[in-house]
């Protein structure tokens, strides 16, 4: 019998694997991003307190208004956006963009854009 690959398990190895060598710091934290099926997360870390020190995502109250007759992508982008403003109001700059072994296309790709245009650097 042939045995199907479980695609989480692969993107977690993945994720890993990039996780070794991508690290948040205070100066520059990590943006972090998990992609449900229907839903999209983003947190900005910092890594050596271990701390989260912005985060949105589509089940927020304030996000779910914006984005009620939107496509799953555009609602990336603007969660994308949200995660920059808060970023922005708490001092941050610049982030490290850690994908979360998905590849980068899609929403992952529109939350990095939003950020972006928002004045996120990374």
């Amino acid at each position: 019998m042939i045995s199907k690959i479980d695609k989480n398990t692969v993107r977690q190895r993945r994720h890993a694997r990039v996780r070794k060598h991508v690290s948040g710091t205070a100066e520059t934290p990590r943006l972090n991003v998990y992609r449900s099926l229907n839903h999209i997360y983003v947190q900005i870390i910092d890594d050596t307190k271990g701390v989260t020190l912005a985060s949105a995502s589509t089940m927020e109250k304030a996000v779910k208004e914006k984005i009620a007759d939107m496509t799953k992508t555009e609602a990336a982008k603007v969660v994308g956006q949200t995660v920059a403003e808060r970023a922005k109001e708490k001092g941050i700059g610049s982030v490290v963009f850690d994908r979360g072994g998905y590849l980068y296309t899609g929403r992952v790709k529109a939350v990095a854009d939003g950020a972006r245009e928002a004045g996120l650097n990374f």
